[in-house]
């Protein structure tokens, strides 16, 4: 059933600092639950805590074990700007559900930022300003347009041209769009913690177990697992990630490769406000800082599958990614202390693909996350709970799949 991927290789830089390990049994017996979570990464740790908050017996699976897919290798640059600019959006379906798909993932941001503070998870959380950067997809008037689009959707978005870029930052391109209230953090100390408050809501927790048939009804999912045991649920939460099961439809998403760096701690090197920087172009180049001073760098995406292809590349885009992060900031010692590659999912118009699937009405998936993936699984784990729950969330058709 499962399209396997091998989604990381090398040494993501989150292997430098401790996080919590989360307990996980063998699955040695059929059971039965109000919810099953297959998939034990961000997605799955966000959708347990939120339906164990809403007194909802959980059971998670997954077939490698807690925090062992993508979310290691993502570089948490966690924030409200979606990768496809407002403009480019509001062409693509409607400047309406563009400027609402907008305000929701701000307004995600907000309650994860609020869920964090409020479970007292340390994982480094802090929030940060983000530069968008002139580039090869928009030029420094679209940039203007951008940010005045955003500021008509209530966000706010300051424009900065040249003079005042390099000023400010150092930085020397056309313009920049600055925005504020986005947040760094540590993904598997976040991951950890949300799992770790599910299991004290009495959630269980199952790994290695592989899902491998899933039957439906009107009234529950039984789900059968490699090893034998079968799990019944009134509700089945597939978060698997990039790796789709069958049963979820793949029109529209597709598999892209990536790449990232890490340097060596310098904090007296970074750059005013230590702010994200991400570039208008494609493909794009991604920065932040850590809390300790280092730098993580990626991008260079391609959009092919082949793992092994993807990571023979490595060692060349390594030093693709070190020399153009020299050129943005040359006071850096841009030398990878960390290196390491992953595949991530995306869809065309760069949101997510949340609900429940055509035909299975007790089966709900969330697919596509682009660079958002964080901000996607929190509004993910709004819309589904509220779905569980019999509620309707506003924006649910904005994210639905299509028919």
């Amino acid at each position: 059933m499962l399209r396997k991927l091998d989604l990381r290789s090398g040494t993501p830089v989150w292997s430098a600092y401790r996080s919590s390990a989360v307990p996980a049994d063998r699955l040695t017996r059929d059971v039965k639950t109000d919810v099953l979570i297959v998939g034990m990464g961000i997605s799955g740790a966000m959708m347990a805590e939120a339906l164990t908050r809403d007194g909802h017996s959980v059971i998670c699976i997954d077939r490698r074990g807690p925090l062992k897919g993508s979310t290691a290798a993502t570089t948490a640059l966690v924030q409200f700007e979606i990768d496809q600019p407002l403009i480019t959006l509001s062409n693509m379906i409607g400047g309406d559900a563009a400027r609402q798909a907008w305000r929701r993932s701000r307004l995600s941001l907000l309650n994860l930022r609020g869920r964090i503070a409020e479970l007292n998870i340390s994982c480094r959380a802090a929030g940060t300003p983000s530069l968008y950067l002139a580039g090869n997809r928009l030029d420094a008037s679209d940039l203007r347009r951008e940010a005045q689009a955003r500021r008509d959707a209530g966000i706010g978005a300051s424009i900065l041209t040249r003079q005042p870029l390099r000023e400010t930052f150092g930085i020397d391109r056309a313009a920049a769009i600055l925005s504020h209230g986005n947040l760094a953090l540590d993904p598997r100390k976040l991951t950890s913690g949300l799992l770790s408050a599910a299991l004290q809501r009495k959630a269980r927790f199952h790994a290695p177990a592989e899902a491998t048939a899933i039957e439906g009804n009107r009234l529950g999912v039984t789900v059968a697992t490699r090893d034998g045991p079968m799990i019944k649920a009134h509700h089945l939460v597939l978060a698997t990630g990039y790796e789709l099961l069958d049963i979820v439809p793949s029109t529209g998403h597709r598999i892209i490769s990536t790449w990232a760096i890490a340097t060596r701690p310098q904090p007296k090197k970074l750059w005013p406000l230590a702010a994200m920087l991400w570039e208008a172009s494609d493909p794009y180049l991604y920065v932040r800082a850590t809390s300790d001073g280092r730098v993580i760098c990626g991008g260079e995406d391609e959009e092919f599958t082949d793992e092994e292809r993807r990571d023979a590349l490595t060692a060349q885009k390594t030093d693709r990614l070190e020399k153009k992060l020299a050129s943005i900031f040359p006071q850096l010692d841009t030398a990878a202390e960390f290196a390491w590659s992953g595949s991530f999912g995306a869809t065309g118009t760069g949101l997510p693909i949340i609900g429940t699937l055509p035909g299975h009405p007790r089966v709900q998936a969330v697919m596509g996350y682009g660079g958002n993936g964080i901000t996607f699984s929190q509004i993910a784990s709004e819309i589904v709970s509220a779905s569980i729950a019999g509620r309707e969330d506003t924006d649910g058709s904005l994210f639905a799949f299509k028919a």
